[in-house]
């Protein structure tokens, strides 16, 4: 046995959630099945029990596996701090920044690194299942790829596309996706997935049909749309404006209304999904300052780019908003980037390289940026000595706090960690809410001084279970909505020989970009070892 690329028409189609599902579901049978993307872009990141950062989709397909994710899983991720340039981890670690014109130069030097990872992880696991990057057919960036195509032809791995019906024209992004891979890329795409389906599917066969006939390839299911499914999101910007999950009626007689700030370069947005699981808690991500007006809690979550941020939220007026609802006594809480913004000045020469910058002065601490990033898993008590668990990523530090300041956390060693002043919450810790004690204390001092004192935390909410239920209804969907079987049959032998080809198809390899349009320098080491439309016709291979 050997393994799978899932690939997808678009970002967001729904690739993680299926490679989750197929995961899950090859678990079931008892398969020894692991998660594998060779490259992520993605602020929503996960602490690795090899002490790394890699993908937080990454992560839950782990946990779909019945694994502790790795850093194997997910060997180089991009975090972008502009629009221009990103931080590249590999293995983990981070290793420097890139500007996006001068990425490919890198390219060749990650490639060692992903297929050797890649084929450890097939050494050691019955299955590896893949998961590509935005399209494979993105002809502009297929000249070095190592993420889709260039992945699945280094390592023969059979390709299969999905597509998603909700956003409209599937039938024209599947044939699409296909038609501009040239002839050998077009030999591994074996099969097509259309995601987030509503309403008759008969209505949707005659396309089906065509699609098989116009390709030669078949559609191995159609996935209804689930609403179930909100949880470890690859990209939390896509609740801008809506109410995060499915909020349970409260036990109470009062609802928790919170709004979640969504930074322009939010990092781990997922912390807020913790306080949606709660029933009575309403959760929305939000840009407006009239949105913070009339909530119960503000949250500013994890940020790649705290300075900059910061500036966002100044020129956008959420600063104003943010100190108004404080000084009403409304409880505010602050999450890594969050709770560096909280804090009275900012120096920072490693991130934006700005300086000294004022922050927004709520809570009475400095922070001071270091070269090298803290990352880890993390144990301690708060709030009523409360076990709480959760995983630091970060750059900036506490380097000077205010003598008898209440932390919100306090280690083992009875260290603190973040600060409590009256109704102003911080901490450097993600994933600390998902600790259901230490979640509904927290929400009970909240409701407290918000004066929300019809509000009940319930007693039986439980975000593990939450999660367990997310990679269960994955599982559910694979193995009741596909040609579970024919999936079977890709995974084990590979593509089927004499897949037709469709013509024309455009040849993907694309020139490298010219000299006079790299970037200055990078600072990225080594990474470690490890006129008429003519007919369409199809020729077979």
């Amino acid at each position: 046995m050997s393994g799978l690329l899932v690939a997808g028409t678009t970002s967001d189609a729904g690739k993680s959630m299926l490679t989750a599902g197929i995961c899950r579901w090859l678990r079931r049978r008892g398969v020894d099945v692991a998660p594998f993307k060779a490259q992520n872009m993605s602020n929503n990141s996960a602490i690795a029990v090899d002490g790394g950062e890699i993908g937080r989709a990454q992560a839950l397909q782990a946990y779909a596996c019945g694994l502790e994710p790795s850093v194997m899983f997910n060997p180089v991720l991009l975090k972008p701090g502009s629009d221009r340039t990103s931080q590249v981890v590999v293995l983990g670690q981070a290793t420097g920044h890139i500007g996006a014109r001068n990425y490919h130069e890198i390219k060749d030097r990650l490639r060692g690194t992903v297929l050797e990872t890649l084929r450890e992880l097939r050494a050691r696991h019955e299955v590896v299942i893949c998961e590509g990057a935005g399209s494979p057919a993105e002809i502009n960036l297929r000249a070095g790829d190592l993420a889709n195509m260039g992945l699945a032809r280094a390592a023969d791995l059979p390709v299969i596309v999905v597509g998603d019906i909700d956003r409209g024209g599937v039938f024209a992004a599947l044939y699409g996706t296909l038609a501009l891979l040239d002839a050998d890329d077009q030999a591994l795409i074996s099969g097509f997935v259309i995601n987030k389906f509503r309403g008759d599917s008969g209505l949707l066969q005659p396309g089906v049909d065509s699609l098989t006939e116009l390709t030669g390839r078949p559609t191995l299911g159609v996935i209804p749309w689930s609403t179930e499914l909100w949880l470890d999101g690859e990209d939390s910007l896509a609740y801008d404006g809506r109410v995060l999950g499915r909020p349970a009626p409260p036990r109470g007689g009062q609802w928790l209304r919170v709004a979640v700030v969504r930074l322009p370069r939010v990092s781990n947005a997922t912390d807020a999904e913790a306080l949606a699981a709660e029933p009575g808690v309403q959760v929305r991500l939000t840009v407006e300052p009239a949105d913070l007006a009339d909530v119960d809690l503000v949250v500013l979550p994890g940020s790649k780019s705290t300075v900059d941020d910061l500036r966002w939220l100044r020129e956008r007026g959420l600063a104003d908003a943010v100190l108004a609802h404080a000084a009403a006594g409304r409880p505010v809480l602050g999450i890594c980037g969050g709770f560096q913004m909280l804090s009275e000045r900012i120096f920072d020469d490693v991130e934006s390289r700005r300086g000294v910058v004022q922050g927004l002065g709520l809570l009475p601490v400095e922070v001071t940026f270091a070269a090298r990033k803290t990352l880890g898993l993390v144990t301690g008590t708060g709030l009523g000595s409360q076990p709480v668990r959760g995983y630091e990523i970060h750059h900036g530090v506490v380097s000077r706090a205010a003598d008898g300041l209440t932390p919100l956390i306090r280690l083992a060693d009875g260290t603190g960690e973040g600060a409590v002043v009256g109704n102003v919450f911080g901490t450097h810790w993600h994933g600390a809410f998902e600790t259901d004690g230490f979640r509904r204390a927290f929400l009970t001092e909240v409701a407290r001084l918000a004066g929300r004192r019809g509000f009940e935390v319930a007693p039986d909410t439980s975000f593990v279970a939450l999660r367990d239920r997310t990679v269960d209804v994955l599982g559910d969907l694979v193995e009741e909505h596909l040609d579970t079987e024919a999936l079977w049959r890709l995974i084990e032998g590979g593509a089927p020989a004499g897949l037709p080809t469709v013509v024309p198809g455009l040849r993907t390899t694309a020139p490298a970009p010219p000299a006079d349009a790299v970037e200055e320098s990078s600072d990225v080491p080594e990474p470690p070892t490890v006129s008429e439309a003519p007919d369409v016709v199809l020729e077979t291979r």
